[in-house]
């Protein structure tokens, strides 16, 4: 008898009133304010008692001002215009629940290591280590230039810079504070060891960070690590850094062409390919049964918005797509934007010429991935022939309204994956878990032996010991 992987389910978030489903803010159930507290501590209790792995917070700095040249189709149709900071909802979600990770989102183009280590490790006690971060290096110009520069680093060096960004953090996290540092002797009148905490040292190309972290080493030390780079740059990133990583594809042949490589990356860079974690983006549209699921999708349909969803595909891509015709055809666009963004809907799958018009009414609902329709049988066999084709271990569910698309999922859908054998119970979930790193990959909170972030090295000298393969 065949014994088959669990299916895991990420639900797909951003704080924001529109977020891959650019149109559907319009809809009339669509009434919850991501503004309330409200909003996010009933989701997060959604997803919770559903068992899922984490709620992810995608985050962008910066507005979509590629289509027609400005920001004004993003402001007027909510294209993830208004923004709030993805991190600043950990503690409130953490508070909220008991098990459920939470990932957030956070560009390393934008940030500076030694205080972005500070925060990160704040967030890792006050969630008793549930928080993961989504490693991205940025690919809006508005933030660069909002930031103080005229434009953003070209697409492969906002990589050399993540490299060495990455190394700083890791010399944080995991090499400033000795374990049993941190001592509490009342007696003794002595809080730390200074002897068991060390400066860092570190003088690179981009940083100069000598001294040491502010924080005692949090319950992972450094946060799960997610990442998503798909460009050959990005994905020899990933292979290096990713304990989990996500997929957005129209077809099960471009996700499993992004499965096997990744995997094959990874073991190319002494890591174990088949303990990367890889997520595919989905939408589930469900019901009790097809005919209402049918219904939905038709309700849902009505509310794409054709030009909120080609101001979100310019600024994923970096081409302004206000300059071609709907029914002109998409072709690839090296760019220093979003590579993958574009390629999925163009070389990566050789039978499918999309046009300006199928590809915004496409991720107008639901992104780049697939809309999944049925009733919970339907949805469920979908799931487990992704699953089987690609080689995924789970799904990042988009949504076209948060809180009903989730229900639904945890109502309907869970139930039925449980009943097959193929959805962990969330009673069994909280069983011994504690860290996310220990929910989602079933060892210890820390980082495995042979993972770049345990093998990071400090300098007694202050000179540089690269993390970063030689070139």
């Amino acid at each position: 008898m065949s014994v088959f992987k669990p299916i895991r389910f990420n639900a797909f978030q951003m704080n924001t009133a529109s977020h891959q489903s650019p149109g559907l803010w319009r809809h009339p159930r669509n009434t919850a304010l991501y503004l309330d507290a409200a909003y996010w501590v009933e989701l997060a209790q959604v997803l919770d008692a559903g068992g899922f792995d984490a709620i992810f917070l995608a985050d962008v700095l910066g507005a979509y001002d590629v289509y027609g040249g400005s920001a004004d189709a993003a402001l007027r149709h909510g294209v993830q215009l208004p923004l709030n900071d993805p991190l600043a909802l950990v503690p409130l979600i953490a508070q909220a629940t008991t098990r459920l990770g939470i990932g957030v989102t956070a560009a390393v183009s934008y940030e500076h290591p030694y205080t972005f280590a500070r925060r990160m490790s704040t967030l890792d006690h006050l969630s008793s280590g549930r928080v993961g971060w989504n490693i991205v290096t940025g690919y809006l110009d508005s933030a660069a230039r909002n930031l103080g520069q005229e434009r953003q680093l070209g697409h492969d060096a906002r990589y050399d810079l993540a490299d060495e960004f990455l190394e700083v953090v890791y010399k944080l996290w995991e090499k400033s504070w000795e374990d049993g540092a941190v001592l509490r002797d009342r007696a003794r009148g002595i809080y730390t060891d200074p002897a068991r905490v060390h400066p860092i040292n570190h003088r690179g190309t981009h940083y100069t960070v000598p001294g040491i972290h502010l924080c005692e080493p949090s319950p992972q030390r450094t946060p799960f690590l997610y990442q998503a780079g798909a460009s050959p740059r990005g994905l020899a990133f990933a292979a290096r850094h990713a304990e989990a990583t996500f997929v957005s594809g129209p077809t099960p042949g471009i996700v499993k062409r992004y499965v096997d490589g990744a995997r094959a990356a990874t073991r190319a860079a002494g890591r174990d390919g088949d303990a990367l974690l890889v997520y595919a983006q989905a939408l589930i549209v469900t019901g009790a049964t097809n005919d209402a699921a049918q219904a939905r999708l038709r309700d849902y349909q009505q509310h794409i918005d054709i030009d909120a969803s080609l101001a979100l595909l310019s600024g994923w891509t970096g081409v302004d797509f206000a300059r071609y015709r709907l029914d002109d055809t998409i072709d690839y666009i090296d760019t220093d934007a979003g590579r993958s963004a574009l390629a999925s809907l163009s070389v990566a799958d050789p039978n499918k010429r999309w046009t300006v018009r199928e590809a915004a009414q496409f991720i107008g609902l639901g992104g780049r991935g697939p809309v999944l329709v049925g009733d919970p049988a339907q949805v469920a066999d979908q799931l487990e022939a992704w699953m089987e084709s690609t080689g995924i271990d789970g799904f990042n569910l988009a949504y076209a309204l948060p809180h009903d698309d989730m229900g639904a999922v945890v109502e309907l859908i869970v139930p039925e994956l449980q009943r097959r054998g193929r959805y962990r119970h969330a009673a069994a979930a909280d069983a011994g878990a504690v860290t996310l790193r220990e929910g989602l990959l079933g060892a210890g909170p820390r980082l495995v032996s042979n993972h770049p972030g345990s093998q990071v090295r400090i300098a007694a000298s202050g000179a540089h010991s690269p993390l970063r393969p030689a070139a």
